[in-house]
């Protein structure tokens, strides 16, 4: 079995919910999908999908497997376009969508960079919390935080996306310092309203899902929290990329290091196309190089 053609057969399957449609999309048959799927798993011992008569489920392994196969399977895509179009000149506008307090922090110098390298691209920017249709939307790359799940799109890493729980020197002083999960049932907790903080608490171990927090803030804006936690008004879960600076400056606390939850990811994600257009190649690839795997923001 060809590697790479099993892990095209497994990211199909896995994007577009089952094998008939995977083999289409590969112009395969179904059943030689199921082929190369299967042999993958044998060749790694382990099972990456759950078949059904109605439906096909992930597994956890699998999902995991999903991620990084996406990623290799990128960058091949990648590098054979570069080969192919070295003629071809990045060029017309570009529909780019990104996490509103992400966009206004971070984005700026990057997107300057990007059209110093391609000044023959013509940026239109949409800055929204809100999951965007990139279909409906005309959107050409959108900008996502969180956590990868299996989609019909392709989702490239640009960089880790650290939390961090974090209090005011004021807050600690008057409520006292948490120094476990469970301290946190005392503490008024800052909520982002995308966000479920039982989720969250549930990746760190079955013993904090149920973890009940009070809370008597809720925001829809990151800025708007670090800012409430500034004053003092709780403890907020945050990005390092939002609050690195008032850490550095002493305007902010981190709390409890040792049960900081798994990064999350910075993600391009864009509609799969066999030729991807130069413009969102080179996109991806600057935004790429610009965070890269230790973003500056976490050098500070």
């Amino acid at each position: 079995m060809d590697r790479i053609d099993g892990m095209r057969a497994f990211t199909a399957v896995v994007q577009e919910g089952g094998f008939s449609k995977a083999a289409q999309r590969l112009n395969l048959s179904p059943q030689l999908v199921s082929k190369y799927v299967s042999q993958l798993e044998d060749h790694l011992k382990v099972r990456l999908l759950n078949r059904t008569t109605r439906k096909v489920n992930v597994t956890e392994a699998g999902l995991a497997y999903f991620e990084r196969c996406q990623q290799v399977l990128i960058d091949i895509e990648e590098m054979d376009n570069a080969l192919t179009n070295l003629s071809s000149q990045a060029a017309g506008t570009l529909k780019v969508s990104a996490p509103m307090s992400f966009g206004i922090g971070h984005l700026p110098e990057a997107l300057d960079l990007f059209q110093r390298q391609y000044p023959e691209v013509k940026l239109n920017v949409t800055l929204t919390d809100k999951k965007v249709d990139l279909l409906e939307d005309g959107v050409d790359v959108a900008l996502r935080i969180g956590k990868l799940a299996s989609s019909s799109l392709i989702a490239k890493k640009l960089a880790p996306i650290k939390l961090v729980f974090c209090a005011s020197p004021d807050y600690l002083a008057r409520h006292g310092i948490p120094e476990k999960l469970e301290d946190l049932a005392g503490h008024n907790y800052l909520h982002f309203q995308y966000a479920d903080p039982q989720l969250i608490l549930g990746r760190l171990g079955p013993t904090f899902s149920g973890l009940k927090l009070g809370s008597d803030f809720s925001c829809n804006n990151g800025d708007m929290l670090v800012a409430a936690a500034i004053q003092g008004r709780g403890i907020a879960l945050q990005p390092t990329f939002l609050v690195s600076q008032a850490l550095k400056e002493g305007k902010l606390v981190a709390l409890m290091e040792d049960y900081t939850p798994e990064p999350l990811g910075l993600y391009a994600v864009y509609v799969h196309r066999k030729f991807l257009a130069s413009k969102v190649r080179s996109f991806v690839s600057c935004l790429s190089q610009y965070f890269g795997k230790t973003p500056y923001w976490d050098q500070m």
